[in-house]
């Protein structure tokens, strides 16, 4: 007979091996499964409806409805192994209802008057500042920000980019996204490419050592929180009062193309959203703007009529 423990590390070896799930999926369901074992070991059917019920509810009340979703999905993939490989006679998510109230949160947005704003200061700063050391790093600071509003890359995306995933000749870049699916996207402005090509020549030796393409000051590759920081300096130089994350820039990029009338099946493509209605949230955010815009602009609020 095999340990909760024991099967859950199978399950999570299988993940790994069979199902080839990135080292980040991985550690999600390892959270996840070890919390739910440490719940479910007191009752005497571990694995009977009435402990995953208790366990479902107990989650409904400690975590927001997508995370609550996230963690059930987690379960719902152990259970369907463990039945598949026979070690479980009955499946109890097959006799369980289960209905998720999710909130709908539209996207929060930078105005790209901010971004322009936010460009602005890195530049500036990269001509005020004397040392070869701190234009180098600038310059790798423009690149990131560029290339983040320029292809709507997720930062994870972004820091896991390889230098020959950049074809500086045809002005393209591969993005390895969820799932390990592949999409190709153009880069279409002069000066984001002026920056890439700066970048590069700036940091060829780091980058030939590293393969990365994004490196950091120790010669390894930039993480997630470096350029959450960096991104975080420049709003405070720029005297930006709002919170920017490196996510917002994506964001901004499907709202601001939606908005200039790119059709959503591009933007849906261009984003690696699997299904359309995912991307179909920026036409939320798009309909807020243009209600604003009719609210404010529209030339009935200056008409004088009378009795209207």
């Amino acid at each position: 007979m095999y340990s909760l423990e024991m099967l859950k590390e199978n399950y999570l070896v299988y993940c790994s091996t069979q199902k080839e799930l990135n080292a980040k999926t991985i550690k999600a369901y390892r959270i996840d499964l070890t919390q739910f074992i440490g719940f479910v070991s007191a009752f005497q059917e571990p694995f009977s409806k009435e402990s995953l019920t208790s366990y479902l509810a107990l989650l409904h009340t400690q975590y927001q409805p997508k995370t609550t979703k996230r963690k059930i999905a987690s379960l719902k993939a152990f259970f369907h192994y463990l039945e598949y490989e026979d070690l479980l006679e009955h499946n109890p998510f097959n006799k369980i209802r289960l209905s998720y109230r999710e909130p709908k949160r539209l996207p929060k947005t930078i105005p790209a008057n901010i971004i322009e704003l936010l460009l602005n200061t890195v530049y500036q700063e990269y001509q005020q500042v004397s040392s070869s050391y701190q234009k180098k790093a600038i310059l790798r600071d423009i690149a990131v920000i560029e290339l983040l509003f320029a292809t709507g890359m997720r930062i994870s995306e972004l820091c896991c980019l390889k230098y020959q995933d950049i074809d500086m000749e045809n002005c393209s870049v591969l993005i390895l996204g969820k799932g390990a699916k592949e999409r190709m996207i153009q880069i279409g402005n002069p000066s984001v490419i002026s920056a890439l090509s700066c970048y590069i020549d700036a940091f060829q030796t780091d980058i030939a050592q590293c393969k990365w393409l994004f490196v950091n000051r120790l010669g390894g590759r930039l993480s997630e929180q470096s350029v959450r920081f960096m991104i975080n300096k420049y709003v405070e130089h720029a005297g930006i009062t709002m919170h920017i994350t490196p996510h917002m820039f994506r964001h901004s990029f499907a709202t601001l193309l939606l908005e200039a009338d790119v059709d959503i099946r591009y933007i849906q493509k261009m984003l690696g959203h699997s299904s359309i209605t995912t991307t179909q949230i920026y036409t939320s955010v798009s309909m807020h703007k243009q209600k604003a815009i009719l609210t404010e602009k529209h030339p009935r609020n200056v008409m004088d009529v009378n009795g209207g």
